[in-house]
C-alpha cells in the first residue's frame, strides 16, 4: 500500500487586536499566503517526491514548519494522530501565526499503484476505473501521469481480486501492485 498526503485549507482567522497592538503593520490582515479551499497534494512514489521539495514553494515557511511533519507522518502510512482524532488518518492543524492563523486538514489518502505489461488505451482505463470504484472499500481510482493506476482505498482490500477485475477489462495483465 502507497500513501499521499493531502492538505486542506479549513478556514483563516485575524486577531485585528493582536495585530494593533504587536505588530510592525498594525492592519496586516489575513494571511496573504493561503485562500480557504486550497488543496495541495503530497507524494512520494513513482517520479513524485513532492515532500522533499517542501511542495514546490506552495507552502508559506511557517505553515510548513508546523504541518510537516504530520504530512512526513501521513506519506509513512502512519496514524497522523491515533487517539486525537476520530479518524487516524486525519488531523487539523494551524500554523503558528498568532495574530493571523491558517487552519488545515491535513488527510492520508490510502492507495494502491497498479503497473501493467503494457501500455492501455483509453477505453480500458475507463472500462478499469469504473469497474474498480465498485469494490468495496474504494473510493476513488485513476491513472496517474506514469501510467499505473491508482487505486485510492478507506482500508486495505487483497490484492487478487483486484488482479481478476481489472484483468477481465482487457487483453494485458497485471505485473505488480505496490
Amino acid at each position: 500500500m502507497q500513501h499521499k498526503c493531502k492538505v486542506t485549507v479549513l478556514d483563516k482567522k485575524v486577531y485585528a487586536d493582536y495585530q494593533e497592538k504587536y505588530l510592525a503593520d498594525p492592519r496586516s490582515g489575513a494571511c496573504p499566503f493561503y485562500n480557504i479551499g486550497d488543496e495541495f497534494l503530497f507524494e512520494r512514489y513513482g517520479s513524485d517526491d513532492t515532500f522533499w521539495r517542501a511542495g514546490n514553494g506552495t507552502q508559506c515557511a511557517e505553515a510548513w514548519d508546523c504541518i510537516s511533519r504530520y504530512i512526513y507522518t501521513a506519506l509513512q502510512g502512519g496514524a497522523i494522530m491515533r487517539g486525537w482524532t476520530n479518524d487516524e488518518r486525519i488531523m487539523i492543524a494551524c500554523c503558528n501565526d498568532g495574530t493571523r492563523p491558517v487552519i488545515f486538514k491535513i488527510e492520508r489518502l490510502d492507495y494502491k499503484a497498479v503497473h501493467f505489461d503494457q501500455k492501455l488505451n483509453a477505453t480500458q482505463k475507463a472500462e478499469i476505473i469504473e469497474k474498480v470504484k465498485f469494490l468495496g472499500k474504494v473510493t476513488d481510482a485513476g491513472f496517474h501521469r506514469d501510467g499505473f493506476l491508482e487505486v485510492f482505498l478507506d482500508e486495505d482490500i487483497p490484492d487478487k481480486p483486484l488482479i481478476a477485475i481489472i484483468e477481465s477489462c482487457g487483453d494485458f495483465n497485471v505485473v505488480r501492485i505496490d
